[in-house]
């Protein structure tokens, strides 16, 4: 966990120094861009974005869906996003913490480790659309 803390942080300050010489050149809308362009790999490296990770064996005992996923994916990044507070009512399992959970991930897709995959009632389910998901998580009210 601290690992990607660690470059979480290291992206920011590379954006901030990479933004200095932009403005040194005289570039302050290149400067811009760059910084939000290292924010977003920090983001996207950053822990933080995610529910805190659970390990596997953990996350399946209340029946609840399953989500493996690993730092630095975007497609885990926009079901994260799509799902917004209603990623609480998910497990979050990271496969790079759980060697568990990598092995679950390989059995439901053949050998890979493509994330995110969601388990639903054993049902394993690779990259889902995060509307379908958020379908089957949120309650119609």
């Amino acid at each position: 966990m601290l690992r990607r803390w660690r470059l979480a942080i290291l992206a920011t300050i590379c954006g901030v120094l990479v933004a200095a010489v932009k403005i040194g050149d005289g570039s302050p809308g290149g400067a811009a861009f760059l910084l939000l362009l290292f924010l977003g790999l920090a983001l996207a490296v950053s822990p933080g974005v995610f529910p805190r990770p659970e390990r596997a064996a953990d996350a399946v005992l209340d029946g609840r869906p399953v989500v493996y996923w690993r730092p630095g994916c975007p497609f885990c990044l926009r079901l994260r996003a799509r799902l917004g507070p209603d990623a609480g009512r998910l497990h979050w399992v990271d496969i790079w913490q759980d060697p568990e959970g990598a092995a679950a991930v390989r059995a439901i897709t053949g050998g890979d480790e493509t994330v995110p995959t969601v388990v639903i009632a054993g049902e394993g389910f690779v990259n889902p659309d995060p509307s379908w998901l958020k379908d089957r998580v949120v309650p119609a009210a």
